[in-house]
């Protein structure tokens, strides 16, 4: 896992404008140590790969530098499931919702969190990264496809536009971080 992690570093440093959509888990970018190493350890375990767990953690922490440096924009949706969806302990958790409501004040970040309750106009699609329009990179249960086709990089691209529509930002986001925090304890 952590080779994988580190194969990502170079993109995430020369990449400026970040689009990326979850639909199950917050995105590597945006993970504290103990959520993703809650997550990774369930990867790991159901895919049955050697464990390196402590440094494929680490080699995800690195990526996350570029949050805060110039010259990067992110664009971040999250349906309102994974603010509700425990990785870890309920600590772990809180934590990673603090996270989230520290990191969505960034200059350089906008984040939108789909209501459970949102009009759409497009369903809930499986995880994708759009990176400066060029590359998409799409989760799946058993591999990470890499879209160049221009056409198809487009889909994706309008398909963040209208799942978009239905997001909320700003102080209403962070009010359903705040809620999820609270459902915790």
């Amino acid at each position: 896992m952590r080779r994988a992690q580190a194969e990502l570093l170079p993109l995430y440093e020369r990449t400026r404008t970040f689009r990326i959509y979850c639909s199950n888990v917050v995105p590597g970018i945006l993970q504290t140590p103990p959520y993703a190493s809650a997550l990774m350890s369930m990867i790991t375990r159901f895919q049955g790969t050697p464990d390196d767990l402590p440094a494929a953690v680490a080699s995800r922490m690195e990526r996350a530098h570029v949050l805060y440096r110039g010259g990067h924009t992110f664009a971040i949706l999250l349906e309102e499931t994974v603010l509700r969806s425990r990785m870890g302990s309920a600590e772990a958790m809180a934590g990673q919702l603090g996270h989230l409501l520290t990191v969505s004040t960034l200059p350089a970040v906008s984040l939108g969190i789909i209501p459970a309750s949102a009009d759409r106009t497009i369903w809930p699609l499986e995880a994708f990264y759009v990176f400066d329009n060029r590359l998409v990179s799409v989760e799946t249960l058993t591999a990470e496809i890499n879209v160049t086709a221009p056409g198809e990089a487009h889909d994706y691209i309008k398909a963040f536009g209208e799942l978009s529509k239905s997001a909320v930002f700003g102080a209403s986001a962070r009010t359903l971080i705040s809620d999820a925090v609270r459902a915790l304890h």
